[in-house]
């Protein structure tokens, strides 16, 4: 084991340097590594919310919202199925208590009208083995017919609201142009997000805030303002009011009927229009057939564009708009087109967000833990390195001192590579891996001292230290390597930031113990012949 050839040699000075290479940003400030030479690493190690400082907030999914959205689109498919099969019913389509109620004309025609609302109903939780159950229940009561959600179908629902909202959020987070959130499901309705380094708490709940759902609607121009304001609306009209208070009409009536909604953008960009800042989009392939087609048939109408139930602007239709894009013009300013654009570039939340609770985490706490963090591990490698010196003597000492520094780059080039995200515990991590650094080397160095005394020569009691001390080490190693690969699958953050130093710093002591020491010591055997060891 004590041979290397040339290019085992070369690989093991290549991966060292390679190491040091990817550790060397982190040693200077940002703006220096970002300085540097192109074909040189820049990327340096994410430092978690615990270490420089950013905003924690945990959020709550509003599930009413969703569930009532969700019996307005059943109320909505309800009354359409009835319409088609000619059922008349009296005294609307009301839900009362998360019920859709509705109340049959005829008594020849109630069977029929529950049948049709019976096959709206679809299975949903399903699995590969099980079909799941229907997701609307349907009962009856003389003429009247009520209808409402099952369990299984608010439970899914709850879910898809909550995954969906999860994404949103991260999407939104990342066109901040933040670096390493995390935003994890707490509980059946919650989300946390710990956002790292940002400097404007403020502006991350106000952009989380906003449910951003836009809708392309168009102006009902037979219903004036003023009797829409006196409550004469029609039933198929709505007043909305105008996103700047200060606009000409503060008020808009507009048709329910979406024409296009904001799932149809594909993209959304600030950009500015005889000098003032607007908001250029563009639909996919169906949102701009849907937007050619309501655009040439009401030429010279004004259509609204509604986001969050208020008019952001209501342009006239001067000619087709057959290309697919378009620009949303306002009383932006060049931050609010920014947001904007954020917001329609990530989607429209499912349901409104609530901020429970909220901690603004100061970069001064997070420097005092670095600081505290560097002093453990510069005492503790210190400490390591007098005590095997000591014990194993000058050169088997700095062999392994030397194999530790490496190992210290090691890690710092490898969590730099992934990107990682450095916390406090992570900060443990490698101070634990420092002091488990040497365990190798002690347990191989003492098989040596054994070999030796049973009168083997010192390359003979080399070869054999290293052959019979390698399989403890790979044992006592992939042992403590599966508990941090259980960590970090069933921790949260700080818990998988200590999985993942931990992880990375046993696979990088492995190495530097069992082969960077070996080849270190084989090439002092071959050039120095020893005639025996000290240690």
């Amino acid at each position: 084991m004590l041979y290397f050839s040339p290019w085992k040699t070369a690989t093991v000075i290549v991966v060292c340097l390679l190491g040091i290479l990817l550790a060397f940003p982190n040693f200077i400030s940002r703006e220096q590594a970002e300085n540097l030479p192109s074909f040189l690493p820049k990327s340096q190690i994410n430092l978690g919310l615990d270490l420089q400082g950013g905003a924690h907030l945990l959020l709550e999914v509003d599930i009413n919202s969703v569930m009532q959205d969700r019996l307005e689109v059943v109320r909505d498919t309800v009354r359409s199925a009835l319409r088609e099969k000619r059922i008349g019913y009296t005294g609307g389509l009301r839900i009362k208590d998360n019920t859709i109620h509705v109340k049959v004309r005829k008594s020849d025609q109630i069977e029929a009208a529950e049948a049709a609302i019976e096959d709206l109903a679809v299975f949903v939780g399903g699995t590969m083995s099980s079909p799941g159950a229907k997701d609307l229940i349907v009962d009856r009561e003389g003429r009247d017919i009520s209808v409402r959600l099952s369990e299984v179908a608010m439970t899914e629902r709850k879910r898809m609201a909550v995954s969906q909202s999860i994404e949103i959020v991260r999407r939104r987070i990342d066109e901040m142009g933040t670096r390493e959130p995390t935003i994890q499901r707490q509980g059946d309705d919650r989300i946390l997000v710990q956002v790292p380094g940002i400097e404007n708490p403020d502006k991350l709940k106000e952009i989380l805030g906003k449910t951003a759902k836009l809708e392309f609607r168009m102006v009902d121009m037979k219903t004036s303002l003023t009797d829409a304001e006196r409550g004469r609306v029609p039933p198929g009209s709505e007043l909305l009011p105008s996103a700047d208070p200060s606009d000409d009409v503060p008020q808009w009536v507009v048709y329910k009927r979406i024409v296009i909604s904001g799932e149809n953008l594909v993209d959304a960009q600030p950009s500015f229009q005889n000098n003032e800042p607007v908001v250029s989009f563009r639909f996919d392939n169906v949102g701009a057939k849907r937007f050619a087609d309501v655009t040439r048939k009401n030429v010279g109408k004004p259509f609204a564009i509604v986001l969050d139930n208020k008019v952001i602007s209501a342009p006239r239709i001067n000619e087709p708009i057959m290309g697919g894009s378009g620009i949303i013009s306002g009383n932006f300013t060049i931050e609010s087109a920014n947001e904007l654009s954020i917001l329609l570039r990530a989607g429209a939340l499912p349901a409104p967000l609530t901020i429970l609770e909220e901690r603004t985490v100061g970069p001064d706490l997070g420097a005092d833990s670095v600081a505290a963090g560097k002093m453990a591990a510069i005492i503790g490698f210190i400490g390591i390195m007098i005590y095997i010196v000591l014990s194993y003597g000058p050169l088997f000492g700095m062999a392994a001192n030397t194999a530790l520094i490496i190992n210290l780059f090691l890690i710092f080039g490898v969590l730099s590579f992934l990107q990682a995200t450095l916390t406090l515990p992570g900060i443990a991590g490698i101070v634990l891996t420092i002091g488990m650094a040497v365990d190798a080397n002690v347990l191989i160095f003492e098989r040596i001292k054994e070999e030796v005394r049973t009168g083997k020569g010192p390359l003979a009691a080399l070869d054999a230290g290293y052959k019979k001390a390698f399989g403890t080490i790979l044992d006592a190693n992939i042992t403590t390597l599966i508990a941090a690969a259980i960590l970090f699958q069933l921790g949260s953050g700080p818990v998988k930031g200590f999985a993942v130093t931990l992880a990375v710093g046993i696979v990088t002591s492995v190495f530097t113990a069992v082969v960077v020491t070996r080849l270190m010591l084989s090439i002092w055997a071959r050039r120095s012949r020893p005639t025996q060891i000290s240690l």
